[in-house]
């Protein structure tokens, strides 16, 4: 309802407050976002995954893993490290920020479950790895994307210099990825809970998937595995043979519908479950996430609509007045934390704010690859904190965590890892 009420007043400001206009305004709006291929490719990924995970559950591969863990290898023996485990599993699956925060969460929910661990802690896990590692380890479509906008300001001859060699050298100054990530480790192995993360508890989830029988882990772990592989594997197809060009939202559509075929043929044919079984599970499971994708609808409406309210453009042109060059960097990382919060999505923040940041830099001698940190930063920041993200509401799904939960319990966090990033920010420039 916040959603749709924010979207509805900025289409107001817009249009003069005339009510006809608006409201016109309003379904022209819904109309073009349903027209736009990744984003109908973006929503069918929150619906399958409902399904996919559904039918996980439902095999009995969940109970086979929990038991693998637990008794065979005994990696896993207490909360902490239940919540380690999709830790590293955060960190090391790179490659794409949503299938991260969900594998993340698909391989550690089980275990949590087990141990007692609140769906709030876990979900901050998933959001505190997915992001920041993708955006340190570019060899994905975030690596792609930044250095597209580092070209476009080489191109047009704002600077003077070699894109990838920018691109590293900001990849260095990335202090909110950085410390985030520490942040995050920290207060898992030590258990630190902050704010309303004390308050937090542990409620057992409803099983209405789970299989009675424990199966084999391999249930549970092949299609896990296969979206890993299917991720590479579709944005080399999509990129023409160039992974770093390969489309995100295209990737991941296609990889939760190969994984979905793929379960039917593997739990099927192994007769782990009949056809009439699998057809209902995948059904109840994509029909129980149609909300989530309603609210990626949403999000990514009233990203839209602050857009054409150019208040990325206005925040800008406030801060490049009577700046000096010690705050340059610490103000651009001000800056897109609150475009990426307002408009819950750091990339549209980067494609707004690298075109700024760069030419300020420029214009008053700073360090361009500080500034172009600063915005990257900035970014995840805002994001992180930011109930309308796409990474916020991915983690919350996988998970089983309420959205507004989860960003109240992760706010400490990153106000802790935002703090410490805009001073060093300000240290470097100095």
């Amino acid at each position: 309802m916040s959603l749709f009420g924010g979207i509805v007043l900025g289409l107001f400001v817009l249009n003069d407050f005339a009510i006809l206009d608006s409201l016109n305004a309003l379904l022209s709006l819904f109309m073009s976002l349903l027209s736009e291929a990744w984003i109908i490719k973006t929503l069918a990924f929150a619906v399958l995954v409902g399904s996919i995970m559904a039918l996980i559950e439902k095999s009995g591969g969940i109970e086979g893993f929990v038991d693998f863990m637990q008794h065979k290898v005994s990696l896993v023996k207490s909360q902490r490290s239940a919540l380690m485990l999709s830790y590293f599993i955060g960190v090391i699956i790179f490659v794409e920020s949503s299938i991260t925060a969900l594998i993340a969460g698909a391989v550690g929910k089980p275990l949590c479950d087990k141990y007692k661990v609140p769906s709030a802690k876990l979900a901050f896990v998933c959001d505190s790895t997915s992001a920041p590692i993708s955006s340190l380890i570019v060899l994905n479509g975030w690596g792609a994307l930044l250095l597209g906008l580092i070209s476009t300001q080489i191109s047009l001859g704002v600077i003077d210099a070699n894109a990838i060699d920018l691109l590293i050298d900001s990849i260095v100054y990335n202090f909110y990825a950085m410390t985030a990530l520490a942040v995050t480790f920290l207060s898992v192995w030590y258990n630190i809970d902050i704010g309303p993360m004390k308050n937090v508890k542990h409620i057992p989830r409803d099983k209405e998937f789970s299989s009675q029988t424990k199966a084999s882990m391999f249930y549970m772990l092949m299609p896990i595995v296969l979206m890993i592989v299917f991720v590479f594997l579709f944005l080399y197809i999509t990129g023409d043979g160039n992974i770093l060009k390969g489309s995100g939202s295209s990737s991941i559509f296609y990889t939760m519908l190969a994984t979905l075929v793929f379960t039917l043929f593997y739990f099927v044919g192994s007769k782990n479950m009949s056809f009439a079984s699998w057809s209902k599970t995948s059904l109840k499971g994509a029909v129980k996430l149609v909300p989530i994708a309603l609210i990626l609808l949403f999000a990514f409406a009233i990203g839209k609509v602050t857009t054409e309210l150019h208040t990325g453009q206005y925040l800008a042109s406030l801060a490049s007045e009577n700046l000096s060059i010690y705050l340059l960097a610490g103000v651009i990382f001000i800056l897109s934390s609150i475009m990426s919060f307002a408009t819950g999505t750091s990339w549209g923040t980067f494609s707004i704010m690298i075109p700024v940041a760069v030419p300020m830099a420029v214009a008053m001698d700073a360090d361009v690859a500080l500034c172009i940190g600063a915005v990257i930063s900035g970014g995840i920041f805002g994001d992180h904190c930011s109930p309308i993200s796409d990474t916020t509401i991915i983690s919350s799904l996988a998970s089983d965590c309420e959205v507004i939960e989860h960003v109240k319990t992760q706010l400490p966090y990153a106000l802790i890892s935002g703090v410490i990033a805009l001073t060093l920010f300000i240290v470097f420039s100095f």
